[in-house]
């Protein structure tokens, strides 16, 4: 290969990163006819986390032409999400369907390294030029206009690439995020996780057979996920306070701290009880944070290189869709007019996080001890706008009526007047 490209070879778009947000953003661009370059530092499949889908994803895969091909695989259908208290009283399923009689309201529960892989080809498959194995040393400025890439191939060789636009997608370590001083973390949300996988663990049956569980422990310290996927293996993991999950304990073994958490989650443990452990234990510390800006001259930042809120609701790969499809939309508009600035690119940026933050909102509610039984006991007319922010159906201002209702609900009640002996 030449130390540098040619000006034929010139991608328009550089694509940082093959992951979900990534390989959305590339796919999209290329639809369009514009010549794109991705690089990814591994090669696929690889592991990841954040294995379940919620149903507004559909609306994104579905530009991306991918749905035929998640119909036709072995992904685990999933219909509901369904909450469990820390006493181990179920909630009523969340029915997608009951909501939004759709297609759209069946997701799946993705093995990531294989999701991830099929997205990637699919880009592939739409004109992406895919380059793995290649890793982003830096992102090439000049003044404040991002103009290009270094790379380093396998054999160590190092080169540069030009082009108008760099999305970058890469990731939580984000090549720019970290460069410009872009990361603010959530105040709120310091937030840990410890996860493993078991083969043979309890699972419903008929439709219930793929909800993801939300299983809070004793206490409300934190919760489980519960995620069946294919081939007989869940995804089971805990999310706490950071500092309640892995300071102050008198071990830092993953899997003590593990089955001492699964002992104060009475609804899991018969779940698990006759099943076996298949993997390691994974962990991630501190995960919550947002980039100051979307974009700049020549740059974007999608999926987790923008930000990444919490894995309660699933709304992770919702989110890396979602801001790879309008940050391809802002770069191809761009692209067509001659105009590659910040506020071009980023012109997508207030409505997103505005969706953003009215999930993160019920995350944090979530954590402060709302209960979506008795919500939805209380305000039965406004389950379906629960339901809304559950699938990710994010983006619209009625939405805000349901955190004035669950305010008021908040709201100390007047003391009894003492009865007169």
């Amino acid at each position: 290969m030449s130390q540098s490209a040619t000006a034929h070879d010139k991608p328009h778009v550089i694509v940082i990163g093959g992951g979900p947000g990534g390989s959305t953003a590339a796919t999209l661009i290329a639809q369009q006819g514009y010549r794109v370059q991705l690089f990814e530092r591994d090669h696929f499949p690889r592991f990841h986390i954040g294995e379940s889908l919620i149903p507004e994803t559909y609306w994104v895969l579905k530009r991306l032409n991918m749905l035929e091909k998640l119909k036709a695989g072995h992904f685990v259908k999933k219909y509901a999400v369904q909450f469990m208290t820390d006493k181990g009283r179920l909630s009523e399923p969340f029915y997608f369907v009951e909501h939004k009689p759709h297609e759209s309201s069946q997701t799946w529960q993705v093995r990531r390294s294989e999701f991830d892989h099929m997205m990637l080809n699919n880009a592939r498959e739409h004109g992406v030029e895919v380059h793995e194995g290649v890793r982003v040393l830096e992102v090439l400025f000049e003044g404040d206009r991002a103009v290009g890439v270094r790379l380093q191939n396998e054999d160590g060789s190092q080169r540069e690439v030009r082009a108008d636009v760099v999305v970058d997608a890469s990731g939580q370590s984000s090549m720019i995020i970290s460069r410009l001083g872009l990361r603010e973390w959530d105040p709120l949300l310091k937030k840990a996780a410890l996860w493993t996988y078991w083969k043979g663990a309890y699972r419903d049956q008929g439709r219930d057979e793929g909800s993801t569980m939300v299983m809070q422990i004793e206490g409300k310290q934190g919760w489980f996920w519960y995620i069946p996927l294919h081939d007989d293996i869940l995804s089971v993991g805990v999310v706490a306070s950071y500092e309640y999950l892995f300071k102050n304990r008198g071990t830092k073994d993953h899997k003590t701290i593990y089955d001492e958490e699964v002992a104060k989650c009475p609804g899991l443990v018969p779940r698990i009880a006759n099943a076996e452990r298949v993997t390691d234990f994974y962990a991630a510390k501190e995960y919550s944070y947002r980039s100051k800006k979307a974009a700049g001259d020549g740059w974007v930042l999608v999926g987790d290189a923008f930000g990444f809120l919490d894995p309660l609701y699933s709304s992770g790969v919702l989110l890396a869709l979602t801001s790879g499809q309008l940050a391809a939309d802002a770069v191809c508009e761009g692209l067509a007019k001659g105009d590659t600035s910040g506020a071009q690119l980023g012109n997508w940026e207030p409505g997103f996080v505005k969706g953003m933050d009215r999930m993160r909102r019920l995350v944090c509610e979530f954590y402060d001890g709302f209960s979506f039984g008795r919500f939805v006991k209380k305000h039965p007319e406004y389950k379906g706008h629960l339901t809304d922010l559950l699938i990710g159906d994010l983006f619209k201002d009625s939405l805000d009526e349901v955190f004035v209702l669950i305010d008021a609900m908040k709201e100390p009640q007047p003391p009894a007047i003492a009865a007169v002996e």
